[in-house]
């Protein structure tokens, strides 16, 4: 018996190879792949002697396929396995699949638009039952025609961009807005805004929303602004340090991610010196900061589990237009006091006629 399949690495065996190596018909292959009892027994042998050599798999969802029946797979693309935000995501959106009996697939894109394109059109050949995706880049056009066919598609975090799907994102500007009118009513003015360039959409909407806050209070709202190219703690410290040693620093700093807050913390403690910190994100440990912080939290795992339900409404339902879900944010106070020895920044008056 010979391996046909062999002298082509990386390529899974298919029935057609099995057909040749046990020198019978691609029907009777068929016929004992899906379990026919009527195969005369020294054939159904030798066929499954072929496939155990060559190590066929019987392909589960193209046999889903063909009977008309659904796979019971949805797809979930994120952009970082390891990163706590992504994984609770995740675990949300597993645990809403369990419900329907569903298996959730999930893989990583790292940032990289090509790789998202190149997973999300492998669970499609899949014939997953949905999608929940979290984009990278600006251009999903290449989905239109799977949502187009039925397939149900949903957006977190960011919404798409060159198709129409269901989207749950936090509510960036409003958030930002908050927690920036809450710096402003303590007296600061000078007010630094730190943002990251990875996620376009949530950075502009978190920008949005700092500078609604301060032209409401007649502040300049792009003074103390300043954008990095990475979400690297390292080079958010470096931001912080170009504020602080400049001729006119602020008083207080937003950070637009706990990456950036991170780096901002550790940069204060390597001067010994204390600023008004307020960032985007909770996370586990904020609270053991050691430096007073106020963060914009919100519900990490409603994100992960109303997206997956929205795709099971879609399989279940009629279809209706695409909508957008606000999931809300809130300001909580994190961190410890600062440890002694710390100095506070130098106090400047407030300009008069100010909000």
């Amino acid at each position: 018996m010979t391996d046909q399949a062999a002298g082509q690495p990386g390529r899974r065996p298919t029935m057609v190879d099995v057909a040749r190596a046990a020198g019978v018909s691609l029907k009777t292959v068929s016929r004992v792949a899906n379990g026919v009892p009527t195969v005369r027994p020294d054939l159904a042998e030798r066929v499954r002697a072929a496939m155990s050599e060559l190590g066929f798999q019987r392909n589960n969802v193209a046999a889903n396929l063909r009977s008309g029946q659904a796979t019971a797979t949805i797809g979930l693309i994120i952009l970082d396995l390891a990163n706590p935000f992504y994984s609770t995501i995740a675990a949300a959106a597993a645990a809403v699949a369990e419900r329907f009996d569903t298996q959730l697939i999930t893989a990583s894109s790292g940032w990289e638009p090509s790789r998202e394109r190149e997973l999300v059109l492998d669970l499609c050949e899949r014939r997953v039952d949905g999608l929940i995706i979290v984009p990278t880049g600006d251009d999903q056009s290449y989905l239109r025609p799977e949502i187009e066919r039925g397939t149900p598609a949903v957006f977190i975090d960011s919404p798409p961009a060159g198709c129409q799907a269901d989207t749950v994102v936090i509510d960036n500007r409003t958030g930002t807005r908050d927690i920036v009118r809450r710096l402003l009513a303590e007296g600061h003015r000078d007010i630094g805004v730190i943002t990251d360039s990875l996620n376009d959409f949530t950075m502009s909407e978190r920008l949005a929303g700092a500078a609604e806050a301060l032209e409401e209070a007649g502040a300049d709202p792009g003074r103390h602004f300043m954008r990095i190219y990475s979400d690297c703690p390292h080079t958010a410290g470096d931001a912080v340090a170009a504020m602080l040693d400049a001729r006119d620093p602020p008083t207080a700093l937003f950070c637009g991610n706990n990456r950036i807050l991170l780096g901002a913390v550790e940069e204060l403690a390597r001067r010994r010196t204390r600023l008004r910190l307020a960032a985007f994100d909770d996370f586990e440990f904020a609270r053991l900061l050691p430096h007073p912080v106020t963060v914009v939290g919100y519900d990490t795992r409603a994100l992960g589990r109303l997206a997956a339900e929205l795709v099971f409404r879609r399989l279940n339902g009629p279809r209706s237009a695409p909508a957008n879900y606000l999931i809300p944010t809130y300001l909580v106070d994190r961190g410890m006091d600062p440890v002694p020895g710390w100095a506070d920044p130098p106090a400047r008056p407030a300009p008069q006629g100010g909000a």
